[in-house]
């Protein structure tokens, strides 16, 4: 249990002169994200999950890897290019970085390809769902493919020669493509150089005919159109053929302060990501160096940036077989609980005003969530609905309820965040529905990113109007609320519910309020709230009251607060931080954070709930919301953390939640002052526990 025990006056000597702005003390963010990605590939490797979940873990560990080529190692290559040299908080120029950065991948990636290839592709095959080689097609598979190539797939295909008459072809962002070496038999040139791009808009996994014991059989469509390359180039002799695949800068360029429309503007850097400059070459381990050469030339990549696959590439695509309905190798399913306070009610709005609510995703339903809304749609009382909307599912029901609230005569607003990444055109499409169907839609704000997940209803009632209000730490996505843990907040408080109303305020209009009654917000009031109660528990523990940290959140990277909790450790704090991906803080450096330990926690679900514990001298206070610990939270986003004051709920994030994450000895692993982590084990008579397992077995909150 979390306890807030008194403290003695506590200050170590050592290191009392050392300058906690020393590049020393700073783990570079880029490294440690990294650390984060190899956390998710051992997962895969862990033989206590089942294999379709192991291959589910390697998928997205390839998919994370994408996404931090497209946007870190591209950022640092345009940060080398423009001549920067200024050293990031841990030391290292952008150039170090890149170097140091290709040093620690190159294992991981190798391991990453060893363990698919070798080890769980095998163990699936024997487990009946096969990706079957070529080498072991049977007769009637070969017959069975061809007709599906010629039938399916020839007439997507466009091969692209390179020669005087064809330059190099524009190779588009992660498309996986076949290099081709041919040969003309009537005589020439020795060897032509052609391209042709594995359609994506076709499945990648072509199936075989079950048989008795692998009743799920594949070809990888690469291979079927390998096998079958002679049909695209009638006359010639294809004498090999390699894969290889591109990963390109997709980080939009939005230059705000210039920008007349953000919606022409959003979608105009979309249409111009496919053409950024290339930042990886996934090539062939087999591939030929003259053919690897042409490659990065026509490309325009460097050595360095080449890294080379002896196995599948665009491993991401295989989150698609490892959703196979295969019971015995996926993890058993689970159906949400719904909480106590919530059995049989079927008037969200009077339970809230009875106590306030909070729920535990996934192990809590995200139906109340959707109810919420749906409710305010239809019920008479209610006035009006606002909305933020950062990411949410293709089929939104929370969309759907806003645009039926629209039909039924309420006022009904949406922030649409336009620059969530990666799901810019699944925003502008809904956006664009939910304006034609008489939404007032705002589409962010210039120079903001809105971050907060927020829902306010206005409702009339017999004493008056009365605001209810939903703030949670994840988005409005039925989908992800199923595999992401995230926290839920409903309260009618007044102060909360007047502070949601400025926030809005806001976002739809001009506002520039430099403080709110009991929200954190940022970029207003965050940053400069998060460094007071961090120091506010040093000044208690200096004073010998109770003082303790407990935060779990996603990343801590500000340099700033960083330092806080440093100067925090070096007064008596002790400070338990669950940090799911990037820590640039070193843990139990003597004389500096001796008291600060880190954990992190990869588990069947993704860690995403942010929760805030402070002891304040016994005076505790929680906060739950969307803002992790990096200076792009506190400074350029719109963040909300809100405090939970019902003295339950309270207790049950303390002693439940956050309690159990530190108590995990199955899962989570410990971060050491150089950056390694460690797997935690049970010590000897200690019971084991596996904290989301835990979650699982007690079927949510039960409050």
């Amino acid at each position: 249990m979390l306890e807030s025990a008194g403290v003695e006056p506590r200050r170590t000597d050592a290191g009392a002169n050392l300058d906690l702005d020393d590049a020393s003390l700073y783990l570079s963010r880029e490294l440690s994200w990294l650390a984060f990605n190899a956390r998710v590939l051992e997962e895969g490797l862990d033989a206590r999950h089942p294999l379709l979940e192991r291959l589910k873990f390697l998928a997205i560990f390839a998919t994370n890897l994408d996404e931090f080529f497209m946007i870190r190692v591209a950022g640092l290559k345009q940060q080398v290019d423009a001549g920067v040299v200024q050293p990031s908080d841990d030391g290292l120029v952008p150039r170090e970085h890149l170097r140091v950065i290709r040093e620690r991948l190159e294992p991981i990636v190798r391991r990453h390809v060893e363990v698919l290839t070798y080890d769980l592709l095998p163990a699936l095959a024997q487990a009946g769902v096969a990706l079957v080689p070529h080498a072991e097609l049977r007769p009637e598979d070969l017959v069975e493919l061809r007709r599906v190539f010629d039938d399916q797939i020839f007439p997507v295909l466009t091969p692209l020669a390179v020669d005087p008459g064809h330059p190099f072809p524009y190779i588009s962002n992660l498309s996986l493509s076949l290099a081709l070496e041919i040969e003309d038999p009537r005589g020439g040139e020795p060897t032509h150089f052609a391209r042709v791009k594995v359609p994506q808009v076709l499945p990648r996994f072509v199936p075989l005919q079950p048989l008795p014991g692998k009743p799920y059989r594949y070809a990888l469509l690469e291979d079927v159109i390998g096998d079958n390359l002679a049909e695209l180039f009638p006359g010639m002799l294809v004498r090999s053929w390699y894969r290889f695949r591109v990963t390109r800068n997709a980080d939009l360029d939005l230059q705000e302060d210039e920008a007349d429309d953000l919606l022409e503007m959003v979608e105009s850097e979309l249409r111009k990501r496919r053409f950024g400059a290339a930042v990886r070459l996934e090539a062939d381990q087999r591939m030929p160096e003259r053919m690897l050469s042409l490659l990065m030339d026509g490309i325009e990549v460097e050595e360095q940036d080449v890294y080379f696959v002896d196995g599948p590439m665009a491993v991401g695509d295989f989150l698609t077989l490892a959703a196979l309905d295969v019971a015995e190798l996926r993890d058993k399913p689970f159906a949400p609980a719904v909480p106590a306070r919530l059995h049989g009610r079927s008037d969200l709005f009077a339970a809230v005003r009875e106590n306030d609510i909070l729920l535990h995703h996934p192990f809590d339903s995200f139906e109340p969530v959707v109810q919420f809304v749906q409710e305010a749609a239809a019920d008479p009382q209610v006035l009006a609905i606002k909305q933020t909307l950062y990411r949410t599912s293709g089929d939104s029901p929370v969309v759907r309820a806003l645009m039926e609230a629209v039909a039924n005569g309420k006022q009904v607003a949406a922030l649409v965040e336009l620059k969530a990444r990666f799901d810019e055109e699944n925003n502008i499409h809904w956006a664009r529905n939910l304006e034609r169907s008489g939404v007032h839609v705002v589409y962010g704000l210039l120079g903001l990113k809105t971050h907060c997940k927020t829902t306010l209803v206005v409702r009339k009632e017999e004493d008056g109007l009365r605001r209810y209000v939903h703030i949670g730490t994840g988005n409005y996505n039925d989908k992800t609320a199923r595999i992401y843990t995230d926290l839920s907040y409903f309260t009618c408080r007044d102060e909360i519910g007047a502070d949601v109303t400025d926030l809005f305020n806001f976002l739809t209009g001009f506002s520039h309020r430099e403080a709110y009654r009991t929200l954190l917000v940022a970029p207003v009031n965050l940053r400069a709230s998060v460094l007071r109660l961090i120091e506010r528990e040093a000044g208690h523990a200096r004073s010998g009251r109770p003082a303790r940290i407990v935060a779990k959140m996603n990343a801590i990277t500000d340099h700033a607060v960083i330092r806080a909790l440093y100067e925090a450790s070096r007064a008596g704090v002790e400070i338990d931080l669950i940090v799911r991906g990037m820590c640039a803080l070193r843990p139990g450096l003597p004389g500096v954070s001796e008291r600060i330990r880190v954990r992190s926690i990869v588990g069947r679900f993704l860690e995403h709930s942010r929760a805030w514990y402070f002891a304040n001298g016994g005076a505790e206070r929680v906060y739950i919301g969307s803002a992790d610990w990096m200076g792009r939270n506190l400074d350029r986003r719109v963040e909300v953390m809100v405090p939970v004051e019902d003295a339950q709920l309270l207790r049950w994030l303390r002693d439940r939640l956050l309690t159990v994450y530190l108590e995990d000895n199955i899962t989570a692993r410990e971060m050491q002052s150089d950056g390694r982590y460690i797997r935690r084990m049970p010590a000897p008579g200690e019971l084991p526990l596996a904290s989301q397992a835990r979650f699982l077995s007690e079927g949510g909150l039960r409050l």
